[in-house]
């Protein structure tokens, strides 16, 4: 004070302890500190400049490899079962001029009442995080990254999810990401253990040996990932602190632990189940009502069937070689009907066909349009406040 008193510090004393223990820990003054989160919080904005150049659907599909990537596996297709399968192509044709539209109405609308299922499971994983998202927004977010796995290979789609998030709201990109890796867990779990349920009843009478593969499969997919979720929840943090990476690095890899073990506790896991089993029963009835429509003189796959061949091709889209499976998916659903359920050669193409026409060809022109009218891709804001407990209404990202 002017007086030449000593000025009093008007801190309360755990704000004076907390200053206390960052200068411990940090060995810096406040004014330093500051200049260092700024330099961070700069930092920060470049990356996710440059996480929006590298994730702009756009630029993707204008990449000579994205381009390959589509073509390739499309050309393949085309002369596999053309030229060395001898597909009738009027075949094909005939068989969907007499299908059932109806049924085939169903099972389009089977198909997309799932999306509002995964919406409502990703809503309830990032709660688990203390994240409050809306379904109708997870939904929609889930849905424009479908139209990007259909587009681009690799699974980008699942890394565009938490990226919309993040330029949508506040939330940490690493800890969405732990979300959306531990959701795949689950359906992979329910692939496995529903198919394995599903070949047993419908192969009851004899496991064909090519089935017989599937099977050991399945239980080994089962077996690697309780392995690999135990090993990541008990050593993962102590592998990645002793390995040559910068703290940046493993404060990202907190932020995915605490993204994936963080989602699932044991009072949500019960409904989890149940709305990952609904989902997976909206991809099997889509099967079955295809299979209904068509009406092939004796082709019955029955629900046990479409179940099993229904998970096959969905375990199938994980192969990163194409955007969703294109050509492994098909050639794997035909492989399965043939050998399994001995189903003719040209009803199971036309079958796998109408099921990709649905499942793939309708979300690139409904995903299009949505994406072209969605907010969410310019980062425009959601309807609610990840971050906020309220659920009040959120403004642009990073706004108060």
């Amino acid at each position: 004070m002017s007086d030449g008193r000593p000025v009093r510090d008007r801190r309360s004393g755990r704000e004076r302890r907390l200053f206390r223990i960052r200068r411990q820990t940090f060995g810096i003054h406040e004014p330093e500190r500051r200049v260092l989160e700024d330099r961070r919080a700069g930092e920060d904005r470049r990356a996710a400049a440059e996480e929006s150049e590298q994730l702009s659907l756009g630029r993707r599909l204008r990449q000579p490899r994205t381009i390959l990537s589509l073509a390739i596996p499309l050309i393949l297709l085309v002369l596999i079962f053309r030229v060395f399968l001898n597909i009738d192509v009027n075949e094909l044709v005939d068989g969907v001029r007499r299908s059932n539209k109806l049924l085939i109405l169903a099972a389009f609308v089977v198909f997309y009442a799932g999306f509002p299922l995964r919406g409502l499971r990703w809503s309830l994983l990032l709660r688990g995080t203390g994240i409050r998202l809306r379904t109708r927004d997870a939904t929609e977010i889930i849905f424009l990254s479908w139209l990007v796995n259909c587009l681009v290979p690799a699974k980008l789609g699942d890394i565009y999810r938490a990226y919309l998030l993040k330029i949508n709201s506040t939330v940490s990109l690493s800890r969405t990401v732990g979300t959306v890796f531990i959701e795949r867990i689950l359906d992979l779990f329910a692939i496995a253990a529903l198919g394995l349920a599903a070949g047993f009843w419908s192969f009851r009478d004899g496991l064909p040996t090519a089935i017989q593969f599937v099977a050991a499969v399945g239980v080994g997919v089962i077996l690697l990932l309780a392995l690999g979720l135990l090993t990541l929840r008990n050593f993962g943090r102590r592998i990645i602190v002793r390995l040559p990476l910068p703290h940046r690095a493993i404060e990202l890899y907190d932020r995915f632990e605490e993204g994936v073990f963080g989602a699932i506790g044991l009072r949500a896991l019960p409904r989890l189940v149940v709305i990952t089993g609904m989902i997976w029963a909206t991809e099997a009835l889509r099967l079955y009502l295809v299979v209904q429509a068509l009406n092939f003189p004796g082709v019955s796959l029955g629900l046990s069937g479409a179940v099993f061949v229904a998970l096959i091709g969905s375990l199938l889209t994980a192969v990163p070689l194409a955007p969703a499976g294109l050509g492994v998916v098909e050639l794997g659903v035909v492989g399965v009907l043939v050998a399994g359920y001995h189903v003719t050669l040209g009803q199971a193409t036309t079958i796998a066909l109408v099921d990709r026409v649905i499942s793939v060809l309708s979300i690139i022109v409904l995903g299009s349009i949505a994406y072209w009218f969605s907010p969410k891709r310019r980062g425009l804001g959601l309807s609610s406040d990840p971050t906020d407990p309220t659920g009040a209404a959120a403004g642009a990202p990073g706004s108060a």
